[in-house]
């Protein structure tokens, strides 16, 4: 099977020959500056242990492109992180920031590593030792760190507070911290609003009318999807997570779901629903499904199962592109990941701008500028996808590349 690199890869190429780059911008190598990041650092962390010995991880920063500002990208913690898993991530992270319109180039990090079998103090070190290793290519105007799979708000306290010890007190090294530390109120929830904000203007353009969603994934992107679904009246019918999947037709409570996962370490065992096999969940009976987990979750496997007439993309490269074939023959309307889950980085953004004015705004405000500002992306991704008679996919990758590429022929070569 095809890398996750290779799958970005492959699209980012079509994307230059729908576009015409070889003509256009002959000579100047616009694919392959596209395809090598600027940075790779790969290094070792060696960590001591509570109960004596070391463990040795493995970790990554990858800085994809500055060309339209500066390295903006999550942090990993997962066991199968990868070097082509983070180079597809930042190279993600380049295109979702030029599509919404965010003065932030692509970067990401990771460690290959399960977080889950170290302590605090063993969790601590770690990131501590990753921060002092990168402390020379982050920055508030450099590369801007924040949460991905695994990481969280106290990983960026830790990570703020390693880096004050060499640089300058500033707050806006990393985003995604606690909000007494400088985080952004609706950072945490971020992401998932997104998606359901990206979800909603499809549904309108479907014309869906009670409608029934399923959420693949319910970590911090699909429990907040889920629960600002829950909280507007619409009805989650089917929720999975790494433990098991579970149903409910007349609709899953999902704040008291939340409860059980927080208490359990995860869904299963959820007493207000019936639990059903991992791979049902992609097929299930719904109008919506949204993808909140890993890569390649939609393959050329169970894509032609998907039952659902609109799929937004929560997670991060969910859909393999011959996945994505069949949900288009199938007349299946998919939201990109690049789009749907941009709320993220939005509301970092609007942290970063906040810790340097040290203003700081209300959660009603912050969740207002995000709406606006994604339901302006959809608009033109609409536009333009119904223009040129191409995909949503398709055309936010038209839209994000022709920025990028634009400003990197502004910019020159040397």
């Amino acid at each position: 099977m095809p890398s996750v690199l290779d799958n970005a890869m492959s699209l980012v190429c079509r994307t230059a020959d729908f576009l015409d780059f070889q003509r256009r911008f002959h000579g100047l190598e616009i694919v392959e500056r596209l395809r090598v990041p600027d940075k790779v650092i790969m290094f070792r962390a060696t960590v001591q242990l509570d109960e004596g010995g070391v463990r040795v991880y493995q970790c990554y920063r990858i800085q994809h492109s500055d060309i339209l500002g500066c390295y903006k990208g999550g942090i990993r913690f997962h066991p199968d992180v990868d070097l082509d898993e983070v180079k597809a991530l930042a190279l993600w992270m380049s295109l979702k920031t030029s599509l919404v319109g965010i003065p932030y180039g692509g970067a990401k990090g990771g460690i290959t590593v399960d977080p889950k079998t170290l302590s605090v103090t063993e969790l601590e070190r770690l990131v501590r030792k990753y921060t002092s290793r990168l402390v020379n290519d982050i920055g508030p105007n450099i590369d801007i760190p924040a949460p991905d799979m695994g990481t969280g708000a106290r990983e960026m306290a830790w990570i703020y507070d390693e880096y004050r010890k060499y640089r300058d007190v500033a707050r806006g090294v990393v985003t995604g911290k606690p909000v007494a530390l400088g985080g952004s109120l609706g950072r945490k929830e971020a992401t998932g609003r997104g998606v359901v904000c990206a979800m909603l203007e499809a549904v309108n353009d479907l014309g869906l009318q009670d409608y029934r969603v399923a959420v693949q994934g319910f970590g911090n992107v699909g429990s907040h999807a889920a629960l600002d679904l829950f909280e507007r009246g619409i009805k989650v019918v089917a929720v999975s997570d790494i433990t098991g999947a579970v149903c409910n037709p007349g609709g899953l409570n999902i704040p008291a779901m939340i409860k059980h996962r927080d208490r359990t370490g995860g869904i299963y065992g959820f007493a207000d629903a019936q639990p059903i096999a991992m791979e049902e969940l992609i097929a299930f009976d719904c109008e919506v499904l949204l993808p909140c987990a890993k890569e390649n979750a939609l393959t050329a496997d169970n894509a032609g199962a998907v039952r659902a007439k609109l799929v937004a993309e929560g997670a991060n490269g969910p859909t393999t592109p011959e996945a994505d074939a069949i949900l288009v023959k199938n007349g299946v309307l998919v939201v990109p990941d690049i789009l749907a889950n941009a709320g993220g980085v939005i509301v970092s953004y609007f942290e970063w701008v906040q810790n340097r004015e040290g203003f700081y705004w209300e959660e009603a405000d912050v969740n207002q500028r995000l709406f606006i500002r994604l339901k302006s992306a959809y608009a033109r991704v609409r536009d333009f996808s119904t223009q040129r008679k191409i995909s949503l996919r398709e055309a936010a990758y038209c839209l994000a590349l022709e920025k990028i590429v634009q400003a990197m022929v502004d910019r020159g070569v040397q």
